[in-house]
């Protein structure tokens, strides 16, 4: 009414005065329609408040601190809404994530951390009353609205090259190393912004990047940076000229390019290719001919002490035989040969950080290790011991490498329960270089020490792995665990195998010869009998 009353009095015709009135009603209109939207949200909020008690406050905790009873078990931890920093974002470095940006991290996850995906468990509707709810605990920064910066489309070209000398020109090696493998010498020294330890991506894993692995995605995270982290926003190196954005663009791509096209996918069983000659050296050329074999390590959370943050992953496997002998390279990538000293700090802040994994880490770092089991009569595939070191009832036969480095043989009870064989039968060299540690082991077949079995060709032999990193305060126990595999050794290929389809072939052309010649004699016999006839008529 006050609006309408100063129209009529400052308007000299009724159109104004319509006019004005007009304009009174929408505005109050709009301002009834914000508050609907505010008690729309709320509301909204609310009702995620119950699936956010139920699924997140374990980690993320009931506040929203990320002091979830499970924090203190992961790497990187868990995040902190009341601050309102966002790692992964569509927005500029230091701005709030959009409504859809924070959607997209619910749904798909956060690769290489305990963050999983909620869109196969979750509604939509629930996936968006839990975005609203998350909102609330840091209410003031949400009070502006998220502004998405604008991504164009990548240069044409691979540009791998031109990406590779701008990778280096920005120093991004220093935290991700030379060949992207996490392995940087600021590596040691990192970490978030509230002082837990972090590591630098492993950029030839794309599988596991956070926020997506397209050139695009590659991209957007070099503009946005990742807030909360040492990961930045170069952003500002476009601003000061120090790169173009097609620049930026050619980083994405040379990233992109350091990880395999597709995700390794598993496969159950690793073939022994049967050659003339083996490899004697872990980097022989020869090596890059074999087939390798994809292995995924998780974290041993089933006997204590637990691990929830292994640093080790997975192991890629490559396997060769002559008939007397068995190679095996094993390569899986490592930021540090451990120990280190560059990385004390590291497992300083590791132990401050992961404070209920069952007991203090260690305080001084130990080898990094590697363990191959295979049960006790490996070729009996439909005998399986325990994948966790076996038991007492039933050991497991083990090649437990460290990078000290030496080789041991013998069994295991459990794991850490070794008990070394008399006598040595397997061999190795190792080489460590780029985050990366490649192991040949070398064993013959046959076995001359009834403690260790026979590898025999034609088998599905099987086979589990345990991995450590001793710079993370890993150790016999903590660490990275496989389920079983197995490794078939090519049986050679019988000759009869080559003989009997050209023994069949003539065969079958000797037959085929001898039913046309009997044909070819009818036929003539046929033609005799009937000039006979003629002649005597």
């Amino acid at each position: 009414m006050r609006n309408t009353s100063r129209a009529f009095t400052q308007t000299a015709d009724g159109s104004s005065f319509v006019q004005a009135s007009t304009r009174g009603v929408l505005g109050t209109a709009m301002v009834v329609a914000l508050l609907s939207l505010t008690v729309s949200v709320t509301l909204h909020a609310q009702d995620g408040k119950a699936v956010y008690d139920k699924w997140c406050s374990g980690c993320h905790g009931d506040t929203g601190a990320g002091d979830g009873f499970g924090s203190k078990t992961m790497l990187p931890h868990p995040r902190d809404f009341t601050k309102g920093v966002y790692k992964i974002r569509t927005t500029a470095s230091g701005e709030i994530p959009t409504d859809a940006d924070l959607r997209h991290v619910i749904e798909v996850g956060m690769p290489g951390t305990a963050m999983p995906e909620w869109k196969s468990r979750l509604s939509d509707g629930e996936i968006g009353a839990v975005v609203q709810y998350v909102k609330t605990f840091s209410a003031n920064s949400f009070k502006q609205p998220a502004k998405t910066i604008a991504i164009g489309k990548a240069p044409s070209g691979s540009g791998v090259d031109e990406g590779k000398a701008v990778f280096q020109k920005l120093e991004c090696s220093k935290c991700h190393g030379m060949a992207g493998r996490a392995d940087g010498k600021s590596a040691p020294t990192l970490k978030d912004d509230y002082g837990n330890p972090i590591r630098p991506a492993d950029l030839t894993e794309n599988w596991k990047f956070r926020g997506g692995n397209t050139v695009t995605d590659i991209y957007t995270r070099l503009r946005t940076g990742l807030d909360g982290t040492p990961m930045p926003s170069f952003q500002d190196a476009i601003d000061n000229k120090l790169i173009t954005d097609e620049q930026l663009w050619r980083v994405a791509q040379y990233v992109h390019s350091l990880s395999p096209e597709k995700a390794p996918a598993p496969r159950e069983v690793v073939r022994a290719a049967q050659a003339t000659a083996l490899p004697t050296t872990v980097d022989a050329p020869a090596w890059n001919a074999v087939e390798k074999f994809w292995v995924p390590l998780v974290g041993q959370i089933i006997a204590k002490p637990r691990w929830f943050a292994p640093t080790v992953d997975g192991v890629w496997v490559q396997a060769l035989h002559d008939g007397h002998t068995l190679a095996m390279r094993i390569s899986w990538d490592d930021p540090s040969k451990s120990p280190d000293a560059t990385w004390d700090e590291f497992l300083g802040r590791m132990s401050k950080t992961l404070t209920d994994v069952d007991g203090p880490l260690a305080t001084q770092q130990g080898p990094d290790r590697l363990v191959v089991q295979f049960a006790k009569n490996p070729n009996d595939e439909s005998k399986k011991p325990y994948f966790l070191g076996g038991d007492a009832k039933s050991p497991v036969y083990v090649w437990r490498w460290t990078s000290e480095p030496r080789v041991e043989e013998g069994t295991e009870a459990g794991l850490g329960k070794f008990t070394a064989a008399p006598n040595v039968h397997v061999t190795q060299s190792a080489r460590y270089g780029d985050g990366q540690w490649q192991v040949l082991f070398t064993r013959p077949l046959v076995s001359t020490d009834s403690a260790a079995p026979t590898f025999s060709a034609g088998h599905a032999i099987p086979m589990a792995f345990f991995a450590a990193d001793g710079s993370s305060g890993e150790d016999e126990v903590r660490g990275a665990v496989s389920t079983w595999y197995a490794v078939y050794l090519d049986v050679p290929t019988p000759k009869s195998v080559y003989v009997a389809p050209i023994a069949m072939i003539a065969l079958s052309a000797g037959l085929g010869m001898l039913l046309v010649a009997q044909a070819q004699r009818r036929e003539r016999g046929d033609v005799a009998n009937g000039s006979s006839h003629m002649e005597e008529r």
